[in-house]
């Protein structure tokens, strides 16, 4: 293997075991104050989605594409909600990153509770 080759590896592999920051965020629309409330595994990925939709004028949840096409891509703006702080200062393998999975969609679940993006006040479909 190149060495050209053998340091994309390893970039990439150092990038696959790196903590990303975890946790929950909105998507707010400014104009009527709904949002739309997501969990992720990488914040910073899902603030670079949101800025890549703006720029490309495709909103990729389709619970926002009519109001998207209403107010347009500028009208929505991304808020990091809360975050999971890992116990490792570096989570390792994918695996390893794996059992926060669960911390963070059990954070979403709070804050949906707590903010109830429902009917008027989101882009959310009422659980039963």
């Amino acid at each position: 293997m190149s060495l050209d080759k053998q340091h994309k590896k390893e970039l990439a592999t150092a990038y696959k075991t790196s903590f990303r920051r975890m946790g929950v965020y909105q998507i707010r629309n400014e104009h009527n104050g709904k949002i739309l409330v997501r969990s992720t595994m990488d914040l910073d990925g899902a603030r670079n989605r949101l800025d890549f939709m703006k720029q490309m004028n495709t909103p990729a949840f389709p619970e926002l594409k009519s109001d998207w096409v209403k107010f347009g891509s500028d009208s929505f703006v991304f808020e990091e909600l809360d975050q999971i702080k890992p116990q490792e200062e570096q989570p390792g393998t994918p695996a390893e990153q794996e059992k926060y999975k669960d911390e963070v969609n059990t954070l979403l679940e709070l804050w949906l509770e707590k903010l109830q993006p429902f009917a008027d006040k989101g882009y959310h479909k009422p659980t039963r």
